[in-house]
């Protein structure tokens, strides 16, 4: 497994030896030694699994008072995936960065507690999967907006705005936000 810090040294991404002939592919996809050495010393606690079609945007996600790391794959399909920077004494404190997952580069991203995390469906569909660091607290649950003008992520938009839950279109502007 290589691991490659990204703008944000503290996000982290994967990238897996893939062995692969003409019956298919092995690869690890975790070894909790070298993620120790290159990410932290993380406990996961909780794996979730959740499937979208073309154009859902989740996110921005976080919890301020418990919160969660994330390491975060796809297995089917392709998202652009992004974490923000959430903690207030951060020297990239707002800062945002992003890479595209899928099947097919089988990358995985290390967002640690204090981030916000989302992700946009660039694929027909996609199953994200991703093993956390907390258990989900819906009263500690925030949403910051994913087209916050400070913030300003770029998101690779199939010319129409994403689709949104309910929830995500209630989020919160970045200077209303809690911060960890």
């Amino acid at each position: 497994m290589m691991y490659i810090k990204l703008a944000i040294p503290d996000v982290v991404l994967l990238k897996p030896k893939v062995f692969g002939d003409e019956r298919g592919f092995f690869m690890e996809t975790f070894r909790h030694d070298d993620f120790v050495k290159h990410c932290g010393n993380y406990q996961f606690v909780q794996d979730n699994h959740s499937s979208s079609g073309k154009g859902i945007l989740r996110g921005l996600h976080y919890q301020h008072k418990q919160p969660q790391g994330k390491l975060v794959r796809v297995t089917k399909g392709e998202v652009f995936d992004v974490a923000v920077d959430m903690r207030a004494n951060s020297p990239t404190f707002g800062q945002w960065v992003g890479e595209y997952l899928s099947e097919h580069n089988k990358q995985m991203m290390w967002v640690p507690p204090g981030f916000a995390h989302g992700f946009y469906v660039t694929s027909d569909m996609a199953e994200f999967q991703y093993k956390c660091t907390d258990y989900y607290a819906p009263d500690d649950e925030y949403s910051l907006l994913w087209n916050d003008p400070v913030v300003n992520v770029d998101w690779p938009l199939a010319g129409s705005l994403p689709v949104l839950s309910a929830k995500d279109t209630q989020a919160r502007l970045f200077a209303e936000c809690p911060y960890a």
